[in-house]
């Protein structure tokens, strides 16, 4: 049984969004249980018209809730201990919960997750993980905005955090990482992007399949299982390839509507249509996974609607599942234990933050 804590309250809509998501998930993942967090004005009526969903939850009122215009610093001094967020967060932290899933404000959730969970012994920053499409399937791109700017060790940690999620949402033994960059040469780069490869090619983890620097393109080319940046460029590339995707369709819906033959050609043509906006659909891909923590949460689009947020709770169902914590535990131990025999390269371990 995979336990889910809610921030019913997060999002663009609240539990009007949320709990139908929920009440998607309840009847394709039989096994999920839910702890739904908000206030109970708002929260009841919504799910009393979900029987389904209501018989497999748990509900806990909550006065506040943290307001999508919220500053970060704001929303932990004054929802601490009684926003449905933190609620939601605290659960993980208890052990009341597997993950925590919310589509409130992304700062605010950041923030209390750090504070709450704390980061993993060894980790200085978190990384904010996304699943990106590509032609050959689907790949891990972190950091896509919780850490701007990053040194070698941060990078060399988010490959580890990166590798972890794929091998327990792909099943991939060995996932292949790439570290984005401006060219595939090593001379080519910032000195922390190439440090970082430098260091993964010769301390040479067993989990990981280094396989050099990769380019813009090779993020929808699927060149890798999993991309690694820093947020400001991840988060840069996340936006415009939503942005791409979404001129694609409008250019799309206006060839289509021109003239009558365009019209009769999307009609013959439909089913295909149909499977290209399946693939561009962006609620599938809804979620992104905070790395790094004591504990799995993961960040839901505030806009998206009911689909796209079940997308992101069967995201973190799935994390809890392949229980992604304690692979990235193993693999942290395994990393800084290849590092031990080099400790008399100092080029080494000075480059790997020791």
């Amino acid at each position: 049984m995979i336990r889910i804590s809610i921030d019913a309250m997060g999002g663009d809509h609240g539990p009007s969004t949320t709990l139908p998501g929920l009440a998607r998930v309840a009847e394709r993942r039989p096994d999920a249980r839910f702890l739904i967090y908000g206030r109970e004005d708002e929260v009841r009526p919504v799910l009393a018209k979900l029987p389904k969903l209501e018989a497999v939850s748990e509900f806990h009122h909550c006065e506040i809730s943290v307001r999508m215009d919220d500053k970060p610093s704001q929303a932990l001094r004054q929802g601490r201990w009684k926003s449905s967020m933190w609620k939601a967060i605290e659960a993980v932290k208890n052990g009341d919960a597997d993950v925590c899933i919310s589509a409130g404000n992304t700062g605010a959730l950041m923030a209390m997750s750090k504070f709450c969970l704390r980061t993993m012994a060894s980790i200085e920053r978190p990384a904010i993980a996304a699943i990106w499409p590509t032609v050959r399937g689907e790949s891990v791109v972190l950091d896509v905005g919780a850490t701007i700017g990053a040194d070698a060790h941060q990078l060399i940690d988010f490959a580890i955090l990166g590798s972890a999620m794929a091998r327990a949402l792909f099943d991939i033994e060995r996932p292949s990482v790439g570290l984005l960059n401006v060219g595939v040469e090593e001379v080519k780069g910032q000195e922390e992007v190439k440090e970082a490869g430098r260091i993964l090619r010769e301390v040479g983890l067993k989990s990981i399949d280094y396989h050099g620097f990769v380019e813009g393109d090779d993020l929808g080319k699927g060149t890798v299982d999993v991309v690694v940046t820093e947020g400001f460029a991840g988060n840069i590339a996340l936006k415009t390839a939503e942005g791409t995707a979404k001129q694609i369709a409008q250019y799309l819906r206006e060839a289509m509507s021109r003239s009558f033959l365009s019209k009769m050609g999307y009609v013959l043509a439909k089913g295909a249509f149909d499977f290209l906006r399946e693939k561009m659909d962006v609620r599938k891909i809804n979620g992104g996974v905070f790395l790094g923590l004591n504990g799995i949460v993961v960040k839901s689009h505030g806009g998206t609607d009911d689909e796209g947020f079940a997308a992101a709770v069967e995201l973190g169902y799935d994390m809890a599942k392949g229980k992604l914590r304690e692979r990235i535990e193993a693999e942290l131990q395994q990393f800084h234990g290849r590092l031990r025999p080099r400790a008399k390269d100092d080029d080494v371990t000075v480059a790997a933050g020791k």
